[in-house]
């Protein structure tokens, strides 16, 4: 089909010579497409975190039972996963300029849709599309994090990256919020739509393919800085990408069973920690809601913390942050659970503790996926492990709330407790490890000049 070739890699140039231009070059483009993915992805955010902030008005005003919201977030979870993995493969092969921009926008029409709506199949079948656009978001960001900033300097750079999520929950829960306070939840659905349409637009702008499509050196070679004897320019088939870097990389199951569970905490700290404390603490809907602020705010000074401290402590080790993050997580979770009523500083901190543990596996295990894979591969990789993600999440909906109608909140903490403790036995095995020894190769490429900072 003729439209699919707009999404097509931009062509590859000859490479600049003169290292004076490739210096300014690089160093312009890196910091450009940074705040063109960043900010495109904080508003992939609003249109995906705006249902999570109308919910308990979906209760008041459509009659809706927790099993129907359950529904509506596991299904989203499973075709947003789904998304994530198949626009893996594809992105890997397209130009993610286009990818990310026209899925921003289309996300945006969706949450238009869904706020025109009222039956549970018709925001069944919206928030399910929205889903499938959602998925367009996070590899075409795995692919350009992986092309322009090198393994020395990616965990500090994804992870700043990574606190996109939590500015993008912040932003979400202000206009959803305030707009569904004045005017009802369903402009609490349009406004955010009509925002993601002209950010779209900005991301257009904003970002471009690979370094070779602007004549620029791979990474690797600009900033000397090569992972143990791989190559990095070998050319791969769509079948050798899939097969022997993606679906027979045992290190790839491993980080995306882990991120199951990793991902049904996160999924149910984003989608029940208000209705917890509305009917637990007694706090008003706007207090409540204040909660994912909070989680928000943990997860990107987590983020931020974890990608420093990988880099700078760990030389470029993913796995000791995992299995540390994912241990202390468990106890944040049984301090929630036993906390005695009445304190909302106290339930604030905690909730703020639990988001700044969960986001560092969040963000460092797609790290290392990306790591542990082929570099022409890492949309691939990352979207197969966010498939299995996004299942946590998916789990994190209907069956959590099944969970909750026979053990009340009691089940759904001693469900989280134990999804961390598989997490962290999954984990700490990869603690050492940093490069997969089974796609290292016998040639070392040869080291060049270090480069100016860029």
């Amino acid at each position: 089909m003729k439209w699919l070739q707009i999404f097509k890699p931009a062509p590859v140039i000859s490479e600049i010579q003169d290292q004076d231009v490739v210096n300014s070059k690089y160093k312009y483009w890196r910091w450009r497409i940074f705040i063109g993915m960043y900010v495109g992805y904080v508003f992939y955010y609003l249109s995906r975190k705006s249902y999570t902030y109308i919910m308990p008005l979906l209760i008041q005003d459509l009659g809706m039972t927790k099993s129907d919201l359950g529904i509506l977030g596991s299904l989203f979870a499973i075709i947003y996963g789904s998304s994530k993995f198949l626009s893996g493969i594809i992105s890997d092969r397209s130009n993610p300029r286009i990818f990310m921009s026209i899925g921003l926008m289309l996300t945006g029409v969706l949450n238009i849709l869904f706020g025109m709506s009222s039956s549970l199949w018709l925001l069944a079948v919206f928030w399910g599309l929205n889903g499938l656009f959602q998925g367009w978001g996070w590899p075409p960001v795995a692919k350009l994090l992986t092309h322009w900033y090198s393994q020395k300097e990616r965990g500090t750079w994804w992870g700043t990256w990574n606190s996109s999520h939590n500015v993008g929950g912040a932003v979400a829960f202000y206009i959803v919020v305030t707009v569904a306070q004045l005017l009802g939840w369903r402009y609490g659905m349009y406004v955010p739509g009509i925002i993601c349409i002209g950010v779209g637009l900005f991301t257009f702008f904003c970002l471009h393919d690979t370094p070779a499509a602007l004549g620029l050196p791979p990474i690797e070679k600009f900033k000397n800085d090569y992972p143990p004897s791989r190559k990095v320019d070998e050319n791969i088939s769509l079948k050798e990408l899939l097969v022997k870097y993606v679906i027979n990389n045992g290190y790839l199951w491993v980080l995306g069973i882990a991120y199951f569970f990793v991902y049904v905490i996160r999924g149910a700290f984003n989608e029940w920690s208000p209705l917890f404390l509305i009917e637990t603490r007694g706090y008003p809907l706007f207090t409540a809601n204040a909660s994912i602020i909070w989680f928000e705010i943990g997860g990107l000074v987590g983020s931020l913390a974890a990608g420093w401290a990988s880099d700078k402590i760990f030389k470029g080790r993913r796995g000791p942050i995992n299995t540390l993050f994912a241990l202390a997580v468990i106890g944040a979770i049984v301090a929630l659970w036993l906390a005695p009523p009445g304190n909302l500083l106290l339930d604030y901190f905690l909730i703020f503790m639990i988001g700044f543990l969960i986001f560092g596996p969040q963000m460092l295990i797609g790290v290392a996926a990306a790591e542990l894979s082929h570099k022409k591969a890492a949309g691939a990789s990352t979207g197969f492990i966010g498939f299995i993600a996004y299942l946590g999440f998916a789990a994190a909906g209907y069956p959590l709330t099944k969970i909750m109608e026979a053990a009340g909140w009691n089940g759904f903490f001693i469900a989280l407790a134990v999804c961390g403790v598989i997490s962290v036995l999954l984990l700490a095995p990869m603690w050492a490890i940093k490069s997969n020894p089974k796609f290292m190769s016998d040639e070392k490429p040869t080291p060049v000049a270090e480069p100016t900072e860029a």
